[in-house]
């Protein structure tokens, strides 16, 4: 019990110190950061944070966190009045727009940012119609509000991050 305690001390003072230790045993392995810029997604700055803290909630192996001051993001999000897509340039790296077109449509904003942040998690467009799947993007109707992934996408998310598979560079917009 002792070595244990003195272990995890040791662990915890070395990762301080900025160090790595692998370990073994059932301990989870902390999740990977990305770090995203909203600074130009103007009036939808909330929304986009709130699209992050969705995913926060649904996976374990990604953190999605507003980039601090001096860091280079992985994530970019703008705006613009096109409609909302998704560049990758590979997993967990890109940057996306949330257009007006969808948003003056009437699609629910949180879930157009939890869409387009799927992508960036390595996600393709599922183009199911069904508002449980939101990698349905605007197949689902306009009238859909669960901005959540459901339980297979937040796994796909999950294993992927797990192994951080390379997940090639794509375009992807919400209208498919």
């Amino acid at each position: 019990m002792l070595l244990r305690r003195l272990s995890a001390a040791l662990v915890a003072v070395l990762a301080m110190a900025g160090l790595q230790v692998a370990t073994a045993g059932p301990a989870a392995a902390a999740p990977r950061v990305l770090y995203y810029d909203a600074s130009q997604a103007q009036e939808f700055v909330a929304v986009v944070n709130q699209g992050a803290q969705i995913w926060n909630s649904r996976v374990t192996n990604v953190r999605l966190e507003p980039v601090p001051s001096g860091r280079t993001p992985n994530i970019r999000v703008y705006a613009d009045n096109g409609w909302p897509r998704t560049y990758t340039s590979s997993l967990g790296n890109g940057y996306w727009y949330m257009g007006r077109e969808a948003v003056n449509d009437g699609y629910y904003q949180p879930r157009i940012a939890a869409h387009e942040f799927g992508h960036i998690l390595g996600l393709p467009d599922r183009r199911t119609g069904l508002c449980a799947d939101l990698m349905s993007g605007s197949s689902a109707p306009v009238s859909c509000t669960n901005p959540n992934p459901n339980a297979t996408e937040a796994a796909t998310v999950n294993n992927s991050f797990r192994s951080s598979v390379a997940v090639p560079a794509r375009v992807y917009t919400f209208a498919g």
